[in-house]
């Protein structure tokens, strides 16, 4: 899976029937950056319209001869049509093939004369869409390269940016599952004896015992996962009482950038997708009374592999649990709303969608004033800001403060000078209105949440 050594890459991409020119581009265009991250430089792209991506050798003869000449393999895998369900729709779709590929024929020789003649050999080939195992051996067969599909190159980009414990532990699961179909026979299938508690004794091959040691793996995760979960469930309990925002959206919308300017935190900041996988929790700074917590949380993209959705949900758990949503969109991608739309899809499979939420366009200092304007009657209960201008940042920090004020109870305490810690308390939790010292103690007015005065009404009645 590793293909750290690998500098150039092609792209291929399928279009089917459903999907149009502008969301083929999109997603290219998506497809380049992941790859970029990843360290390779795009070499060249291989197009095709199929009326199904579950061929099994994805491209057709043409396209795969056409994919050969960038990479230096044979262009034959060897391999048959995988049949749809139906024999009537296998019928259609080996016609529309046969077709297709009589076209892609006559059209192959214009294609190798536009290809530039100092064109870069590939080193790697990179599918935007998923492939089974089959059709990823036979890709590579033609090809002569190794081969991943989308979800190969989002698991491989969060392999090499996880730190902290959890989120390798989670990256990992994903891996391995995405890994177990995928494992294929080595040194010929050679037989190994491996008797013993657990085993299946004489006669168990390669692939089988690699298998197995998958699984087993998988099981271990889990578990590991699991007392780490109840770990974050034991910690998001202590937070309870304290109001938090959680920043959710696209992989680099600016979350991370936002988190650091209402933080003072040193969070990473990266031009990067998925810069940022791990939970990072930091008050608001200058802090506010009450103190109000901010989570990062990891970004999310189209096709996001439901293992890692999956795998990532006891840290999504922590935007399930937030006082408010903070979805942040880059207002200068035209793509935009598609990509809000992806977010809402994702924190709704972790149930996360009855949480209110507050709609932050970043990045609106790429933008012309036209385009703002536009922009702000279409979304009139957004937030336009950049996190480079001070007051735009200041600004959200007061509609945050004003969100969470509109649910809060203004209260008049006495605090006799006997009351001790209580004090202390009231300034870490609460907002001062007023303060008076009298001879029999400190007359207080505060404003805070319901849940935050009946603690100290209750410590006071003591």
């Amino acid at each position: 899976m590793s293909t750290a050594s690998q500098s150039s890459a092609v792209l291929v991409a399928i279009q089917t029937p459903h999907i149009t020119g502008e969301e083929l581009e999109s997603s290219l265009q998506e497809l380049t950056r992941l790859v970029k991250t990843l360290g390779y430089q795009v070499v060249g792209q291989v197009r095709q319209k199929r009326s199904s991506d579950k061929y099994a050798t994805v491209l057709g003869r043409g396209k795969l001869t056409e994919l050969a000449l960038w990479t230096g393999g044979s262009g034959t895998a060897e391999a048959s049509f995988e049949r749809p369900a139906h024999k009537a729709a296998w019928k259609r779709e080996a016609a529309a093939s046969d077709a297709a590929e009589e076209s892609e024929e006559e059209e192959l020789d214009d294609t190798i004369e536009a290809l530039p003649a100092s064109r870069q050999q590939a080193q790697i080939v990179i599918v935007d869409c998923d492939l089974s195992p089959s059709q990823l051996k036979n890709l590579e067969r033609a090809a002569g390269v190794p081969v991943l599909d989308r979800t190969g190159v989002i698991i491989e980009i969060f392999s090499r940016h996880a730190r902290t414990r959890a989120a390798r532990l989670q990256v990992e699961l994903a891996r391995l599952n995405y890994l177990a179909p995928r494992v294929r026979e080595t040194g010929g299938g050679n037989e190994r004896q491996s008797g013993g508690i657990g085993g299946k004794g004489a006669g168990e091959t390669s692939l089988e015992l690699d298998k197995r040691r998958i699984r087993d793996r998988m099981k271990a995760l889990r578990t590991e996962l699991a007392s780490i979960g109840d770990e974050h469930h034991t910690r998001r309990a202590r937070r309870d009482n304290e109001l938090t925002v959680a920043l959710v959206g696209y992989t680099n919308a600016g979350k991370s950038s936002l988190m650091r300017a209402m933080t003072g935190s040193e969070v990473l900041v990266a031009d990067k997708l998925f810069a940022t996988l791990d939970t990072t929790i930091r008050p608001l700074y200058p802090e506010t009374r009450p103190k109000v917590l901010m989570t990062d949380t990891v970004g999310f993209i189209k096709k996001l592999p439901h293992d890692l959705v999956a795998s990532f949900k006891s840290t999504l758990d922590e935007a399930a649990s937030a006082s408010l949503l903070l979805f942040v969109v880059d207002a200068a991608d035209p793509s935009f709303r598609s990509q809000l739309e992806v977010t809402r899809k994702v924190l709704a499979e972790v149930g996360a969608s009855g949480v209110p939420s507050l709609l932050v366009m970043n990045k609106q200092d790429r933008l012309e004033p036209g385009a703002i304007a536009a922009l702000k009657a279409e979304y009139p209960d957004a937030v336009f800001l950049s996190t480079r201008s001070k007051e735009d940042v200041k600004a959200l920090r007061e509609r945050i403060m004003t969100y969470f004020e509109s649910d809060m109870l203004d209260e008049e305490f006495l605090i006799p000078f006997t009351a001790q810690g209580v004090i202390g308390e009231i300034r870490a939790r609460m907002r001062i209105l007023s303060e008076e010292y009298t001879a029999e103690g400190l007359t207080l007015r505060v404003r805070s949440t319901p849940e935050n005065l009946a603690v100290i009404k209750k410590k006071l009645m003591r």
